[in-house]
C-alpha cells in the first residue's frame, strides 16, 4: 500500500510517499481502507517533532470502508469513520491507503456524502460537540465566545452552537474571514489581538456565560477574565502554539468563581469518552441538509500532501482541508 511517512522531524519536505505492507489487525482492531482524511494542526506538531516521538505514519482521522474486522462486528465494505485512538501518535495513522484502528474508535455511518465531504466531519465535529455539550454545557440563550473561530474546529463549534440556540461572539485574526463567520451563525466578530477582555466587557459588562478557547495558552487567561461569575471556559486548541503559560499562578492570574477545563480529542474512544456519546449520524444529516455548513475548504490528492501541509501551516485556509485517496 501507499503511505505518507515522516522521514525525520522537520518541514513539509520530510513527508514522503512510500510503499508499506498492508497492516494486519490485532484483536480489538479494525482494518480500514482509507478513502479520505482530514488534516489537523496536531499533525503539524507531529511532523515537526514538537510532540516527541510519534508514529511514522501520521493522521488522526479518516473515512473509509471496513477491510477486515477480526471480531465480526463490522461487515467488509461497511462505511465507517475513525478518529484518534493513538492514530498518528502511538500507532500508524490515516495518511495511508489502509490503517488499523482500535474498534472503540470506529463508527459505522450511513450517508450519500462524498468521501471528502464526510472526511471534513469526524475530528472537528466530535471535538466541538464534546466541548460545547460536555465541558461547557451550553444552554439556549447563553452567550458564547469562540476564540480562533475561523479554524476548522472553530467553524464546527459555530455551527453546533448556533443550531443549539446560543448567541456567538467569534474572533479571528483575519478581517476578510469575518463575513464567513457571520454567515455560519456568529452574531458578532471581533478581530483577535490576544487581549480582548475590554472589548468583551464593553459589550457585556457582566461578562459571558462561556468561552471556547482554541488559541491556547497564550490567550486563556484573558479569556477567563471575560467570564461572568460561574462562567465556564474550555481550552481545546493550540493555534497560538504549544508553549506553556509562563510563571502561571492561579491565585494571581485567575478570577474568582469561574470554571476552567481542558478537552483533548485523544480522549475520544476511551471508556470515559465513548464515541457512542456523540451523535455522528445526526451531525452527518445536518451537514447533508446544509444546516451545518461543513464542506471542506480545500481537497487535495494524496500526492499533494506537502502542499496541503504548507497551506495548513500558513493558516490561509477558510476551513477544513481534506486529502482523498484514489485507489
Amino acid at each position: 500500500m501507499r503511505a505518507i511517512i515522516i522521514k525525520q522531524y522537520g518541514g513539509t519536505e520530510q513527508l514522503d510517499i512510500q510503499e508499506l505492507p498492508i497492516p494486519a489487525p490485532n484483536p480489538g482492531q479494525v482494518l480500514i481502507q482509507v478513502k479520505a482524511f482530514g488534516l489537523n494542526r496536531a499533525e503539524l506538531y507531529m511532523r515537526q517533532g514538537s510532540w516527541g516521538d510519534v508514529a511514522r505514519v501520521s493522521g488522526i482521522e479518516c473515512t473509509g470502508v471496513v477491510a477486515e474486522d477480526p471480531s465480526g462486528r463490522w461487515q467488509q465494505g461497511q462505511k465507517v469513520l475513525a478518529l484518534m485512538g493513538g492514530m498518528g501518535r502511538s500507532i500508524n495513522g490515516s495518511y495511508a491507503e489502509y490503517t488499523c484502528v482500535p474498534a472503540s474508535n470506529v463508527v459505522a455511518v450511513e450517508t450519500g456524502m462524498s468521501w471528502e465531504s464526510l472526511a471534513a466531519l469526524p475530528e472537528s465535529y466530535a471535538t466541538a460537540w464534546s466541548c460545547l455539550h460536555g465541558s461547557l454545557d451550553i444552554q439556549p440563550g447563553q452567550t458564547l465566545l469562540i476564540r480562533g473561530a475561523s479554524s476548522a474546529l472553530g467553524q464546527a463549534a459555530i455551527n453546533i452552537a448556533a443550531n443549539a440556540g446560543v448567541s456567538i461572539i467569534a474572533t479571528t485574526r483575519s478581517p476578510e474571514k469575518a463575513e464567513q463567520l457571520t454567515s455560519l451563525g456568529a452574531r458578532q466578530v471581533i478581530l483577535e489581538r490576544g487581549q480582548i477582555t475590554q472589548d468583551i466587557r464593553d459589550l457585556y459588562p457582566q461578562g459571558l456565560d462561556a468561552v471556547l478557547d482554541l488559541i491556547g495558552n497564550s490567550s486563556i487567561l484573558d479569556s477567563l477574565r471575560s467570564l461572568k461569575r460561574y462562567g465556564r471556559a474550555c481550552l481545546a486548541g493550540f493555534l497560538g502554539g504549544p508553549a506553556p503559560i509562563a510563571d502561571f499562578n492561579p491565585i494571581r492570574d485567575m478570577p474568582c468563581d469561574v470554571y476552567l477545563s481542558f478537552f483533548a480529542s485523544f480522549m475520544l474512544g476511551t471508556p470515559e469518552y465513548p464515541l457512542s456519546a456523540i451523535p455522528f449520524q445526526e451531525i452527518i444529516q445536518l451537514a447533508e441538509k446544509g444546516t451545518y455548513q461543513a464542506a471542506p475548504a480545500g481537497v487535495f490528492e494524496f500526492e499533494q500532501i506537502r502542499t496541503a501541509h504548507e497551506m495548513m501551516e500558513a493558516s490561509v485556509a477558510r476551513g477544513k482541508l481534506v486529502v482523498r485517496i484514489n485507489t
